[in-house]
């Protein structure tokens, strides 16, 4: 006995579902309280809007559905608390993660949130910068010049403290 034909629709569907544990993890690493049922909803809303998603790559396309989510958790908590507004996690953007290295952590904690989600796409998502400035919803080059300064600013950081000489996955040496 043989199952109906599979559509273009769901075959498509399953590139973009190989992406699910990618997703949980980006969720993770940011502090997301429910990583999986967030993950979900991320790939819920790709099978309403798949014709948006892009076919070369779905991740930066997922990553920002994902972020969008994850902000609006947060804007949903901060007003449980009856503070309003973004709390300070999500307007830091600090990841909650386990980073081997304590001086990483230290210097990760010190970049702004727009400089810390620049280094993270790219040293964690494994994305390259032309994906991650789609990701980010901004052109290839503002991305690079983030992306250039926020190493800058890691290895400054390093260089001031007594850690780690190099952190090659984030593209940091010290000098």
């Amino acid at each position: 006995m043989t199952g109906a034909p599979i559509s273009s629709a769901e075959v498509r569907f399953r590139e973009v579902f190989v992406h699910l544990p990618e997703v949980v993890a980006y969720l993770r690493r940011r502090g997301c309280r429910d990583p999986e049922g967030v993950g979900a909803e991320v790939l819920t809303i790709a099978w309403r809007k798949l014709a948006d998603v892009p076919v070369d790559d779905a991740r930066p396309w997922l990553f920002s559905t994902a972020r969008n989510l994850l902000l609006a958790e947060w804007r949903k908590a901060s007003e449980a608390d009856g503070r309003g507004g973004i709390p300070e996690m999500a307007a830091e953007g600090e990841p909650e993660v386990e980073i081997l290295d304590p001086e990483l952590d230290r210097c990760l904690k010190a970049l702004s949130a727009r400089d810390r989600e620049a280094l993270l796409l790219v040293a964690w998502e494994d994305l390259t910068p032309a994906l991650a400035a789609r990701s980010l919803g901004v052109s290839q080059a503002a991305f690079r010049v983030r992306l250039h300064r926020s190493r800058r600013r890691v290895r400054r950081l390093l260089e001031a403290g007594e850690g780690a000489a190099t952190v090659p996955q984030l593209g940091v040496e010290k000098s």
